[in-house]
């Protein structure tokens, strides 16, 4: 079992960056993939990015590519979301979620269906 816990949310100005962490705790973190989700208010949610349990490949949704970038430090226990050129359409909870995709592929990362264990989420706001 991991427990996943999400910090570095906040308001942000359009344009600007925010970087979020996501601490894992109990079964050691290199064990799955990672990933991050997100959830607007009255939206589905929505796959940001995710990273193999080595860091050797990295996955991002459409539309966040080219503008978050994923990361991982197993020593630390610790995923990572470089976010930039933030827009006002990025608010949300952001999630950071843990699991084992069966195979390496974008259908398979970006899927909510493999990650079976999911942090309580961080806010972040982006004002226009």
């Amino acid at each position: 079992q991991v427990q996943l816990v999400e910090s570095g949310g906040g308001l942000v100005q359009a344009g600007g960056s925010l970087s979020l962490s996501c601490a894992a705790s109990g079964r050691t973190m290199s064990s799955y993939a990672m990933a991050w989700f997100r959830q607007a208010p009255g939206k589905e949610r929505e796959f940001v990015a995710a990273i193999t349990w080595e860091g050797a490949a990295t996955y991002n949704g459409i539309s966040t590519k080219g503008r978050f970038t994923v990361s991982r430090d197993n020593s630390k226990n610790t995923l990572y979301l470089q976010m930039n050129s933030l827009k006002p359409e990025d608010t949300a909870v952001y999630y950071c979620t843990a699991g084992n995709p069966p195979v390496r592929s974008p259908e398979a990362y970006s899927s909510a269906w493999h990650y079976h264990y999911w942090g309580q989420g961080t806010e972040v706001t982006v004002s226009s």
